[in-house]
């Protein structure tokens, strides 16, 4: 495979790594070259983007590449993040929101065995609108963070507690699933959540 389609590649994968990362015996076994080559062309790739003056970098942290941005490009991602516009949820959130809603206190580990798809953004997200936050942290290997809902989430849906979520009536976890997050549309009387 020619190295422009591998570099392409890598960069996808380690967008979709997020704050993870991979590392180069990884990525060599993704790609199934040597780890030293997989390292190689991470090295091309991160000069690339350093000589196009991308608004993304390639950094090496504990061995593992990861994407992130430009430092002195802060002040504007701070300017996005407090902008007074309004931002609407993405599916992924909002069936995430659902899923701590009903199954509070709940690990990211858990969150994604009942999506079935990573969550690291979309609990990002809902942290960052303070609708979850972190409740305490489980008594298992690693002590993964647990997350609840915040005050702010029982006042957007005008809940004077957890306990007045409705009951969903299925039984199966996809149909279940489906019926929170619905519900939680409901609830909003058809309004889109958005998000100050």
């Amino acid at each position: 495979m020619e190295f422009q389609k591998l570099k392409s590649i890598i960069e996808g994968l380690l967008f979709m790594a997020g704050d993870e990362g991979l590392n180069k015996r990884q990525l060599g076994d993704i790609l199934e070259v040597d780890a030293e080559f997989a390292a190689d062309l991470v090295y091309d790739l991160q000069r690339d983007l350093e000589r196009e003056e991308r608004g993304i970098q390639i950094i090496e942290v504990a061995a593992s590449f990861r994407m992130t941005t430009h430092a002195d490009h802060a002040p504007y991602f701070e300017r996005m993040a407090y902008t007074p516009t309004r931002s609407q949820l993405s599916q992924a959130a909002l069936e995430t929101l659902s899923i701590v809603a009903y199954r509070q206190p709940i690990t990211r580990i858990d969150i994604e065995e009942i999506r079935g798809v990573k969550s690291d953004r979309a609990i990002q997200t809902l942290v960052a609108k303070d609708l979850i936050e972190e409740v305490g942290r489980a008594e298992a290997i690693g002590r993964p963070i647990l997350y609840g809902t915040t005050k702010l989430f029982l006042d957007y849906f005008g809940l004077p507690s957890i306990k007045e979520l409705p009951e969903p009536k299925h039984v199966n976890v996809e149909d279940a699933l489906d019926e929170q997050t619905q519900m939680l549309f409901d609830r909003l009387d058809g309004n889109q959540l958005t998000i100050e």
